[in-house]
């Protein structure tokens, strides 16, 4: 699992790890300060509207006049306007910057993404990927934009609306000033463990999200399996912790309420008691009780605000962390400054120093080991491929035939030696280069939303509908687009659910020979089509790969015995190699693979009734 699949995030807010988004706060300082500005202006309003209540009872009410009410309305109005007007700019501003930040963090991991190699998916489960993406982006857009805003609305009012109070009344201030450290004390010790608790219960939402998504998918394989009360009942204890966890935040917030509601009635309670006595003396207006009474009421608002805002920081820096680990993680596989510089690369590519490549390849004196293990599973291996030669590979399930062809599109690097494509390093081209001059048709075929016409483009975005139709017709996809309603317009769903495994290998096959790549990579490519349609592919086969260098990773042998070079791999090693017919003169391990396949295509065959007298000529059996 990748560092920042763990990462559980700091308990107490750290600056450093906010600074790693210096530069995504560098595009928007402008937006971030006008908004933090707005913000203030709006607090200080805040802070003076109760006095203009004093001054309306002080001077109209206690002194019985309307003189001077027009322009004191006037005034008001004007400042309330303001104030309105502000909260509309700060909430534009600060969607903004919520947006745009959330924007170009979705952007920067995406294209991070793109540049990942092979490797990087082979161990990274996509939830995580989905989830730095979308969720962790959308906390951090949210906290930057509302929780700045938020924080100095609710720190300049509190520091603003002390001072006020210590200007008209220090004695009186004093009763809410006492009040205000129970209340942050109390603020702090609940917002601890509410944070702790939500921390708890959003772990638990999303291994509810996790397996409602694996409930739904593998819906299938429940039912057939009589799962589904198992099923069921995991997902009811997922669930019930849910509640059970949920239930608890709810109680710490039902017990925190009501104690700031308490200390907020005890600091009014304070003030009308010591307060009244002071009016009924004549030592203060009442104008300016009623102001006493309108600060300690909504001090404590963003006292609370205050606490929970810096709690959210502190949590977002987990996000942070997720996101600055995606964003600053390097590929395994990367093309040197030199070589960036004379090929670009692969969002820039300078197509124009790209060179024509004629197809031979060569693995020279190459040894290679995955970087989880030690024990190595080629070594000092030496191939020739001649440009427009097949090599097969081939072995039981798991043997290790894809690290060959791994090796040759550079998903993975020798961990000594060099592969050269005609006759140089293939490290001193771009991965950019590699890739677009190579068709790789997998076992398991991705499609993409869209039209089986859309899919097949993608192997030549310039392509026309006739040259589409063509490389279909190659690999005799045009017997399948016969049988559909809307034939190339049929959507093939999300993923290509809409078609069966084989007929989206095929869709595969025609978008790579659409490519019409010097060097192409089959790997079980007719795994998952049925026999009628086997073998008119691999007449198709024949046709494509004439003049090409090619790769061929079968499970079938019937399909590789025409090729060049064979190459046996067993136990992660390469244990033969030769023609089909030298193989099998040496009645070694392809030999017995062989013989093994035949039995049981012969059985299944006899089985059917399509078995015939001359089947065993060419096993010699």
């Amino acid at each position: 699992m990748n560092s920042f699949e763990t990462i559980e995030g700091k308990r107490n807010f750290d600056l450093r790890v906010w600074a790693k988004l210096g530069r995504f706060f560098r595009a928007y300082s402008r937006q971030i300060a006008g908004c933090m500005s707005v913000m203030l202006v709006v607090s200080v309003i805040d802070i003076i509207l109760p006095l203009f209540q004093r001054y309306a009872i002080n001077h109209f009410i206690e002194g019985q006049t309307t003189r001077g009410i027009w322009p004191f309305t006037a005034v008001y109005f004007l400042t309330v306007l303001s104030q309105a007007l502000l909260v509309v700019l700060f909430t534009r501003l600060a969607m903004r910057v919520e947006m745009c930040f959330g924007r170009d963090l979705k952007n920067e991991a995406f294209q991070k993404l793109q540049e990942q190699s092979f490797s990087f998916y082979n161990v990274t489960p996509v939830g995580y990927l989905v989830a730095r993406v979308m969720s962790d982006t959308n906390k951090i857009g949210s906290m930057v934009a509302w929780g700045l805003v938020d924080l100095m609305w609710s720190a300049v009012y509190v520091i603003g609306v002390v001072i006020a109070m210590v200007i008209l009344n220090w004695k009186l201030a004093l009763l809410v000033i006492a009040v205000v450290p129970p209340i942050a004390l109390t603020t702090v010790w609940f917002q601890r463990r509410m944070l702790r608790q939500n921390r708890k219960v959003r772990h638990i939402n999303s291994r509810i999200t996790g397996e409602f998504n694996e409930g739904i998918g593998g819906a299938v394989t429940t039912k057939t399996l009589v799962l589904q009360d198992t099923s069921a009942a995991q997902f009811r204890e997922t669930t019930g912790e849910m509640k059970r966890e949920s239930l608890r935040f709810a109680r710490y917030n039902s017990i925190y309420m009501p104690i700031i509601i308490f200390f907020g009635a005890v600091s009014t309670a304070l003030i009308l008691a010591r307060g009244g006595r002071l009016v009924m003396d004549g030592a203060i207006p009442f104008g300016t009780l009623s102001v006493f009474i309108t600060y300690s009421i909504g001090i404590f608002e963003p006292i609370e605000m205050l606490a929970r805002i810096f709690s959210d920081f502190v949590a977002t820096q987990v996000n942070i962390e997720r996101v600055s680990a995606l964003l600053e993680r390097e590929p395994d596989i990367q093309d040197t400054p030199e070589v960036v510089e004379r090929y670009g690369d692969v969002f820039h590519p300078k197509r124009e120093n790209f060179e024509p490549v004629r197809g031979e390849i060569e693995f020279c004196d190459v040894s290679f080991h995955y970087s989880d293990a030690e024990e190595n599973i080629l070594e000092h291996f030496n191939l020739k491929v001649e440009a427009g030669q097949t090599v097969a590979i081939v072995g039981d399930t798991g043997a290790g035939k894809s690290t060959l062809v791994n090796l040759v599109c550079r998903f993975f690097e020798p961990t000594r030696g060099e592969i050269r494509i005609d006759g140089k390093n293939y490290k001193e081209r771009s991965v950019g280069w590699l890739h677009g001059n190579i068709g790789y048709v997998l076992q398991s075929p991705h499609l993409f939303s869209g039209t089986i016409r859309e899919n097949i483009r993608y192997g030549k975005l310039d392509a026309t509908d006739a040259e589409i139709e063509a490389a279909a017709k190659l690999v005799s996809l045009d017997t399948v687009v016969a049988r559909l309603e809307q034939g190339y317009d049929t959507d093939v769903g999300e993923g290509g659910d809409r078609l069966s495994t084989g007929e989206k290998q095929l869709v595969s096959f025609a978008r790579a020979v659409l490519a019409d790549p010097p060097i192409f990579v089959l790997d079980e490519a007719t795994s998952s089509i049925d026999t009628r349609t086997e073998a008119l592919i691999q007449n198709a086969i024949s046709r494509v790969l004439k003049g090409r260098t090619s790769f061929l990773i079968a499970h079938r042998l019937s399909t590789v015995r025409y090729a060049d070079v064979i190459l046996v791999v067993n136990g992660g090693k390469i244990i033969e190699r030769g023609t089909h017919e030298e193989l099998l003169g040496r009645r070694g391990y392809y030999y017995n693979l062989y013989v093994h396949q035949f039995e049981q295509e012969s059985a299944s065959t006899l089985f059917r009734g399509e078995r015939t007298l001359d089947d065993t000529a060419e096993y010699g059996v």
